[in-house]
C-alpha cells in the first residue's frame, strides 16, 4: 500500500479546479480503509463522506435478520455519502469496505456546506449521483434476470474497474454476501471462470487472465452502467 494517497486518483476530486481544491485541501484527511472496515450504517447520520483512492466500498441493503445483498459499489470515481446532498442525513444501506486501501474523507457539515456554495460542486455531484442511482437500478435488474454466473462476471469488472490492476482479495463467501446469494453457487460460478481460463482462484485471491472474455460472458447490466458511468463523469477532466 502506498506510503499516501494522492487526490487525483478520484476522479471527483481530480475534477475539481485549483481554486476550490485549495478550499478543499484543508478538510480532507488522507484515511485507510479496512476490509471489513463499516463507513456508515444503516440509519445512523452520516458524519463523513468518504472519496475512496485504492479501496472500493459496497454499498450492502441489510435485512432485519442479518442477511444482506449489495446495491452498488463505489471506488475511485466516487464517494460514500450521497444522503448528505438529498438532505436526509441518514440512509437504509450499510457502507462495507470490500476492498482495503487508501481514501479521503471530509467532515458532512463542510461538504453539505460546499454543494450548497458552488454549482460547479453541485452539478458534480449530480450527475454522479444519476450514474449511482442507474448503478442501483441495474443491480436490482440483473440480479432479477440474469444468472449468477453473469452476476459474478458484472461484479468482477465493476471491481475491477475500481482498482489499479487486475487482482482482487475476496473469498467466495464475502461474494456470496454480496450478491445474496449461497457460497455454493458462487464456488461452481468461480470455478467455470476458472476451468475457462479468465480467472485463477486461490485462498481468496482472484486474478482476471482474460478480460475480454469476462465482458464476453457478462450480461448487458455491466455494459449499461460503464456507459452511463462514462457519459456523466468523462475520467478526470478539471472542471471549470
Amino acid at each position: 500500500m502506498a506510503a499516501t494517497p494522492d487526490r487525483a486518483e478520484n476522479s471527483l476530486l481530480a475534477a475539481l479546479d485549483r481554486r476550490l481544491m485549495s478550499r478543499w485541501s484543508p478538510h480532507l484527511e488522507a484515511v485507510i480503509l479496512r476490509l471489513g472496515d463499516v463507513l456508515s450504517e444503516s440509519g445512523e447520520t452520516e458524519r463523513y463522506v468518504y472519496f475512496p483512492t485504492s479501496s472500493i466500498v459496497s454499498l450492502l441493503y441489510v435485512m432485519e435478520n442479518g442477511s444482506s445483498a449489495e446495491i452498488a459499489v463505489v471506488g475511485n470515481e466516487g464517494l460514500v455519502g450521497i444522503s448528505l446532498l438529498m438532505g436526509g442525513e441518514s440512509t437504509t444501506s450499510r457502507a462495507l469496505v470490500q476492498s482495503a486501501g487508501w481514501g479521503f474523507r471530509m467532515p458532512a457539515a463542510f461538504f453539505k456546506s460546499e454543494f450548497n456554495r458552488s454549482t460547479v460542486v453541485l452539478h458534480l455531484m449530480l450527475r454522479y449521483t444519476q450514474a449511482l442511482i442507474t448503478q442501483m437500478a441495474q443491480t436490482a435488474v440483473c440480479n432479477r434476470h440474469h444468472t449468477l454466473g453473469q452476476q459474478l462476471c458484472r461484479w468482477l469488472l465493476l471491481s475491477l474497474d475500481r482498482l489499479r490492476d487486475n487482482q482482487l482479495i475476496m473469498t467466495q463467501q464475502l461474494i456470496a454476501n454480496m450478491l445474496g446469494v449461497r457460497r455454493e453457487g458462487v464456488t461452481d460460478a468461480a470455478l467455470e471462470l476458472q476451468v475457462a481460463a479468465i480467472i485463477s482462484y486461490s485462498r481468496g485471491h482472484i486474478s482476471v487472465l482474460n478480460r475480454d472474455a469476462l465482458e464476453e460472458r457478462s450480461c448487458e447490466c455491466y455494459r449499461v452502467v460503464k456507459r452511463e458511468y462514462d457519459r456523466l463523469l468523462p475520467g478526470k477532466k478539471k472542471a471549470d
